[in-house]
C-alpha cells in the first residue's frame, strides 16, 4: 500500500473515532454534573423536601424516585431494618432508634456529597445517645452538633418522635432507703433493656431526693447538700447528657408545702422557673420566680383578688400556652378555679372548672396537668369506701364550654391517681397509691404498666423529651 493510501486511512480512522471520543466525553462530563448536583436531586425530586425524604430512607426505601428525564439514581445501600447514609468516607447506619458509624471503601462514598445543610437535617433526627458518640467523628461534626440551632431544631423533631418520649423515675429503695433514677422508654417497640439507671446529680447515694418538674428535656432537681445533709440545693439537670447546673438559693426559705414549675419564655427567649407555696394556712406566703439569665430569684406580686393557692399534693406547676397554672380557692365564692400565670408579662388569669366538677361530692382532691400539650383537670374522690377517679381536658384553651370528660376510672384498690402522660393509642399512664401494698407505682386503666422492670417503694416520674440543651448554656 502506498503512502498516499495509508495517510488516507488513518485520517478515515480518525474521523469516525472522534464523534465517539466526544459523546464518551461528553457522557462522563454529564455524569460529574449529576454527581455535583444530587443534593438539588434530593431535596426536589418528585416535589419532595428533605423530611420526607429521611422518612423514606429511615423506612427502607429509596430518597431518588424514578424520573422522566432518565436522571442517574443515587446509590443508597439498603440494609434490613436499616440503611446506609453515605457521607465521605463514613456511613451512618441506622438500626432501629440506634445509629452508628460504619467505614466506607473511598470510590463508594465519594459517589454522593451532601452539602451542611442535609447533614444538619439527618442528625437532627437521631437519638441524644448517638450524637452524643458522633461528636468525635471530626471536630467539624462537633462544632455542628454543639451549635443552639443544631440544639432547637434536634428538640423540635424530637417533640413529635414517640420515641424520644421518655419517663423519668425517682425510687427509693426500701430496704436501704437510698434514692435511685430511672429513664424508661414511653415506645412500645422499645424493649424493657433499654432502661437506664444513672446516679442522682451531684450525689451518687442521696438519702433523699425529688423530681419537681421537667419541660423541654430538662428537670428541676433538688437533693441534699453535701457540706449540709439537712439542707437541700436546687438543680437544672439534662438527664440525657448528664449535664447540670447549680441554681441559686431561693429568696424565700421553705415553708409548708411548694411546688415549681418551668417553662420557656420566647419573648424574651430565656428559660424561667417559677416557685410557688400552699395559701391554705396564709394567702400572703410569697412566691418567686427565677429568670435563668438573670441569676436570681426574685418575688412576684400577689393575685389581684387575693386567690388562694392550693396545692393539694401537687408536684409541679403544668405549663402550656406559655403560662403555668395550678389550683385556687375564691374564699367569698367558695369554689375552686384554674389559675394561670404568664410568664412574659407576669399576668394572672382564670379558667373556670368543668361544671360537672362543681357538682362532686363526698371527700374530693382535684389537681391540674397536661396531657399532649392540652390543659387537664382531675379529681379524687372517696365516697362509701369506693374510690374514683375522673379526667377532664380542656380541648380550646380559654373556652369554659370546650371541657370534655376524657376518662373514669372506678377501683377500691387505688387512689390519688395523678396522670402523667398519654399514648399515641389514647391510653393513659398515672401514678397512683396502692391500698394491697406498701408504696406507689403506675399504671394504665387496663392494668399496671407492664413494660418496666418492677420496683417496690415509693416512686415519682415525669414524661421528657430528650434533648440536648445545656444547662449551663442557659444563663448567658
Amino acid at each position: 500500500m502506498t503512502q498516499k493510501k495509508r495517510n488516507e486511512v488513518k485520517l478515515a480512522n480518525s474521523s469516525s473515532s472522534a464523534p465517539m471520543i466526544q459523546k464518551a466525553k461528553k457522557k462522563k462530563s454529564v455524569a460529574n454534573t449529576k454527581k455535583a448536583n444530587i443534593f438539588n436531586q434530593v431535596i426536589i425530586s418528585n416535589g419532595e423536601d428533605a423530611t420526607q425524604k429521611f422518612n423514606h430512607i429511615s423506612k427502607g426505601k429509596n430518597i431518588v424516585e424514578p424520573s422522566n428525564d432518565n436522571t442517574d439514581q443515587m446509590d443508597v445501600d439498603l440494609v434490613n431494618p436499616g440503611c446506609y447514609l453515605k457521607f465521605s468516607s463514613i456511613v451512618i447506619l441506622q438500626v432501629h432508634r440506634s445509629a452508628y458509624l460504619v467505614p466506607v471503601p473511598l470510590p463508594i462514598a465519594t459517589a454522593a456529597h451532601f452539602q451542611e445543610e442535609l447533614l444538619m437535617d439527618i442528625l437532627s433526627r437521631l437519638p441524644v445517645r448517638s450524637l452524643l458518640q458522633f461528636k468525635c467523628v471530626s471536630k467539624f461534626w462537633n462544632t455542628l452538633i454543639s451549635e443552639p440551632y443544631f440544639k432547637m431544631k434536634h428538640l423540635n423533631h424530637a417533640k413529635n418522635d414517640q420515641d424520644s418520649q421518655k419517663f423519668l423515675i425517682a425510687h427509693r429503695c426500701p430496704k436501704d432507703y437510698i434514692w435511685s433514677m430511672y429513664c424508661v422508654p414511653l415506645s412500645s417497640v422499645q424493649p424493657v433493656e433499654d432502661v437506664q439507671k444513672f446516679d442522682c446529680p451531684s450525689n451518687p447515694k442521696p438519702c433523699r431526693c425529688a423530681i419537681h418538674c421537667c419541660y423541654d428535656g430538662l428537670a428541676v432537681f433538688e437533693v441534699p447538700d453535701n457540706l449540709d445533709k439537712k439542707s437541700s440545693i436546687l438543680l437544672l439537670w439534662n438527664p440525657s447528657t448528664r449535664e447540670s447546673l447549680l441554681l441559686p438559693p431561693l429568696e424565700f426559705p421553705p415553708e409548708g408545702d411548694s411546688t415549681f414549675g418551668l417553662g420557656y419564655d420566647s419573648t424574651s427567649g430565656e428559660y424561667k422557673i417559677l416557685h410557688i407555696r400552699d395559701g391554705l394556712g396564709s394567702c400572703k406566703l410569697p412566691s418567686e420566680i427565677l429568670a435563668l439569665k438573670g441569676g436570681s430569684w426574685r418575688s412576684i406580686d400577689e393575685h389581684p383578688r387575693g386567690i388562694c393557692t392550693v396545692l393539694l399534693g401537687m408536684r409541679s406547676l403544668p405549663f402550656v400556652h406559655e403560662a403555668f397554672h395550678w389550683i385556687a380557692i375564691l374564699k367569698k365564692l367558695k369554689c375552686f378555679v384554674v389559675v394561670s400565670f404568664s410568664i412574659s408579662n407576669e399576668v394572672y388569669g382564670e379558667i373556670p372548672l368543668p361544671k360537672e366538677m362543681l357538682s362532686l361530692k363526698g371527700n374530693t382532691s382535684i389537681g391540674v396537668s397536661v396531657l399532649e400539650g392540652m390543659l387537664c383537670i382531675y379529681s379524687n374522690s372517696t365516697r362509701q369506701r369506693n374510690e374514683t377517679f375522673k379526667l377532664w381536658v380542656l380541648k380550646e384553651y380559654g373556652v369554659e364550654e370546650s371541657w370534655t370528660r376524657l376518662l373514669t376510672i372506678e377501683d377500691p384498690w387505688i387512689c390519688n391517681v395523678v396522670p402523667k402522660y398519654r399514648f399515641a393509642d389514647g391510653e393513659v399512664l398515672f401514678r397512683c397509691l396502692l391500698h394491697q401494698q406498701s408504696g406507689n407505682g403506675f399504671r394504665t386503666p387496663s392494668g399496671p404498666f407492664v413494660s418496666w422492670p418492677r420496683l417496690d417503694g415509693i416512686q415519682n416520674g415525669y414524661a421528657f423529651t430528650e434533648s440536648l440543651i445545656s444547662p449551663k448554656s442557659l444563663t448567658y
